[in-house]
């Protein structure tokens, strides 16, 4: 009969040990040596730990009960007492829980004899289920007390009203509080003089200013917990949402709809910072008021802003870069700009783009819900800051949608329900987590994850976890969630469109997403006005000169807006590109600090004599020219300002047609965070895993019963001294051995260098191997000469 935990560990059938491996994969990183090394393992602290922070709320709950119910000298118990002590419960459901409690090992041993692995009582609460130590370990004149079960109840019920409220208190755990100092303490030292609260100490610790510690002893919480049970309030089952259902068509198109705008709103906001840069603060991070500006320039709220900026960086959109300080010759400062990435992920598809943000998001070791909040040192945190830095963020994001996974389709359940839920299914791994739950259910809607607070069909492919195929069995090149999203997302949302919608009014309807030919060119000919499902462009003097200055002709234009207009062109469009061509390139430019020429005196004399352009200093040195000692750029700026068309022209008179520069940032790898914790094992890994353990546990063991000649061959530690066998030796022993068909301890070194023992015995010795079989005579192995360092008769 097994008696220790290692041993319980090795008389599992192959698939009971590789269900336990796959519930507590961490167990096997790396794989252990032998099976005694698992049982090791398995009994530290650290592990004991990951694998209670998997566990529900009920299932620790019983084992609660497993440790209150340990016998004093034995510290063992049984199932039948943990199922008297959750007798307010089905019995099926303990003793479910009670099972997966064993299938974890930590409860161990027969059901009439059930043990607490150990390191249980190092990393969970001294107070199991909330109740206190046993009277006989505080104090012997509690334990005398609550002997006397019938002198207990009275002194209990004859308690005055304020000290009944501290039993009460006290018995819903944590059985500890404060004896006090003042005269307000006086029900608890009522208590304290009745022997129903025992006073203790916190060893090494200072005297507390409110007093000493009391603590309610064990019996006397359980029999104030009549009403509710020993245990307090026992919930099998997980407190599911009543959540209202909604059709999943409906949820899709609500977050298909929702992609589109973050896709835009991210796009708005790196075109806000590729014109305009944002500096990187000394602290770290990005300023409240460029916070502002992007968001006002994405049309959302400034914790939307947040999001899209953290997003775009994790995703290697947006990067640091360097500039010169103008007013600091030789300084350079940080600043956010675009990176070369931004540029092919704008020229993609929608579903693409949207599948590289949700990617960074569900990644990415920031949470976008702490921008705008202060850190513990009463600072305001910036977007883009170190102190919005949290390892945790990307499990606590994914647990919160597996929450809405698990539900039916459709299933729209509110906020607080779902964090109810999370706290029953992993209230360890909950606790604290909160904010970050509500940051990812708040981050999932924005991005179009969720539609209508329901999770969506594509958001779920990003979601699920591919199983290993018949190709790949060992799960080594796991195919990319991301690309399934894609083609589900692509059949929502709209096709992208080819044309356009002119009106009288010079607005352009684009009645749907552009593709990335007609958003280059109406970036280029109008100003946009509303973006969304059907965007609006309006076209104006300023944007029909902005499109001459980069090099469209009039003929360009008209040619444009009859190709891609479904409608007839207004006569008052053609009017104004022809009045603008006509006017543009009226007025040339040049460096002198500049100069201005045109063929027309009569409008170099309005430019001259007008009162806005004062400040360029311009005079007549020509009939048809001005110079100013002003910058050409900024010559150009205040014409244009003011109403008139000029180009620029080089030395040899020709115009100078130049687009905007545009500035962009080194090339940033994304972070990608793998989801914590060791993969679990399946298929082939897990029997690979399986008996790698087996055979490295009979090494072990044969190991440890070979003759002391053959463990000092193999570098082991032996007591005395002892001679290592000679080469020649060993093949004098296995060649007398062969003739005998005696067994042989074979001491020897295999392929990767580990050194192992074997009792076998010898078939044959030739052409440098020998041929043995093993102690059982099951099966025939084949042993290189020259890796042979001992053998010795068996004794």
């Amino acid at each position: 009969m097994a008696t220790t935990f290692a041993d319980q560990l090795r008389s599992l059938p192959d698939e009971a040990l590789g269900a336990l491996l796959q519930l507590r994969p961490d167990l096997v990183v790396p794989v252990p040596a032998d099976i005694s090394a698992l049982a090791v393992r398995a009994q530290s602290r650290g592990s004991v730990a990951r694998c209670l922070d998997g566990l529900d709320e009920f299932t620790l709950t019983i084992l609660d009960a497993a440790r209150v119910t340990r016998a004093a000298d034995t510290a063992l118990t049984s199932a039948d007492a943990i199922l008297e002590l959750a007798s307010g419960v089905p019995a099926d459901d303990v003793r479910a829980a009670i099972d997966r409690l064993r299938t974890r090992f930590l409860l161990h041993g027969p059901p009439e004899a059930l043990q607490v692995v150990g390191a249980v009582d190092e990393v969970t609460s001294a107070y199991p289920a909330g109740l206190g130590r046993p009277a006989d370990y505080l104090d012997p004149h509690t334990a005398a007390l609550v002997a006397d079960r019938a002198k207990l109840r009275r002194t209990v019920l004859a308690a005055p009203p304020g000290a009944r409220a501290v039993l009460d208190r006290l018995a819903a755990g944590p059985p500890v509080g404060a004896l006090g100092r003042e005269t307000k303490a006086e029900p608890i030292r009522w208590l304290v003089d009745q022997h129903i609260l025992v006073p203790i100490s916190e060893a090494g610790r200072a005297p507390r200013p409110d007093g000493d510690l009391v603590e309610l002893p064990r019996e006397v919480g359980l029999l104030l917990r009549r009403d509710t049970g020993p245990l307090g309030v026992l919930r099998p089952d997980p407190p599911l949402p009543a959540a209202p259902m909604r059709d999943p068509k409906a949820v899709d198109s609500a977050g298909a709809g929702q992609t589109m705008e973050a896709v835009r709103a991210t796009e708005a906001v790196l075109e806000a910072l590729a014109t305009e840069p944002a500096a990187l603060l000394k602290t770290g991070g990005l300023g409240v008021r460029d916070l502002k500006r992007l968001a006002k320039a994405a049309g959302v709220d400034e914790s939307g802003a947040a999001l899209l900026v953290e997003v775009a960086y994790a995703a290697g959109l947006l990067g640091e870069s360097e500039t010169s300080v103008s007013k600091a010759p030789g300084a350079v400062q940080d600043i956010f700009l675009p990176t070369v990435a931004y540029d092919m992920w704008r020229a993609a598809g929608t579903a693409y783009r949207w599948t590289v943000l949700a990617r960074a998001w569900l990644t990415m070791t920031r949470q976008p819900g702490l921008v705008g909040k202060r850190d513990e040192r009463d600072r305001p945190i910036n977007a883009l800051a170190p102190d919005a830095e949290r390892a945790g963020a990307p499990q606590a994001r994914r647990e919160a949608l597996d929450a809405l996974l698990a539900l039916e389709p459709g299933a729209t359940p509110a906020v607080d329900d779902l964090l109810a839920l999370l706290a029953w299914q992993t209230p360890r791994r909950a606790r604290g987590r909160e904010v970050g739950h509500r940051d990812g259910y708040a981050g999932a809607a924005q991005l179009g994850i969720t539609g209508l607070g329901a999770l969506t069909s594509y958001g779920k492919l990003m979601l699920s976890d591919h199983e290993p195929t018949e190709s790949d069995p060992l799960g080594l090149h796991p195919e990319d969630a991301s690309a399934d999203a894609v083609r589900a997302l692509d059949h929502l949302l709209p096709a992208p469109v080819d044309h356009i919608l002119v009106q009288a009014d010079l607005t352009v309807v684009v009645p749907g997403p552009p593709e990335p030919e007609l958003a280059a060119e109406l970036d280029a000919i109008a100003e946009p006005e509303s973006a969304g499902g059907a965007s609006v462009f309006r076209v104006t003097p300023a944007s029909v000169r902005r499109a001459l200055d980069v090099g469209y002709t009039a003929a360009d234009l008209h040619s444009v807006f009859r190709r891609r207009s479904r409608t007839p062109v207004p006569q008052t469009l053609e009017y104004l590109i022809d009045d603008a061509a006509r006017k543009h390139g009226g007025l040339r430019s040049g460096s002198a600090g500049s100069y201005l020429r045109s063929d027309d005196e009569a409008l170099l004399a309005e430019v001259l004599a007008d009162k806005r352009l004062t400040v360029l200093d311009l005079r007549r040195i020509a009939p048809t020219v001005l110079v100013s000692p002003r910058p050409v750029a900024r010559l150009l700026g205040a014409l244009r300002e003011s109403g008139f068309a000029p180009v620029a022209e080089d030395a040899g008179g020709a115009a100078v047609l130049t687009r905007p520069k545009t500035r962009r940032a080194p090339t940033r790898t994304p972070r990608i965070v793998e989801p914590s914790g060791p993969p679990t094992l399946l298929g082939p890994r897990l029997a690979g895993v399986v008996e790698q353990l087996r055979r490295g546990d009979i090494a072990t063991r044969a190991a440890r019963r070979a003759p002391i000649t053959v463990r000092a061959a193999q570098g082991q530690a032996v007591p005395g001294l002892t001679a290592v066998q000679q080469h020649s030796q060993a093949m004098a022993v296995l060649q007398q051995a062969v003739r005998d068909r005696v067994k042989v301890w074979v001491g020897y070194v295999d392929s990767h260098g580990a050194t192992l023992s074997r009792l076998v015995r010898p078939v044959s010795l030739s052409a440098g191997y020998l041929r043995a079989e093993d102690e059982r005579g099951e099966s025939l192995h084949t042993f290189a000469l020259h890796r042979i360092t001992a053998a010795v008769t068996e004794e």
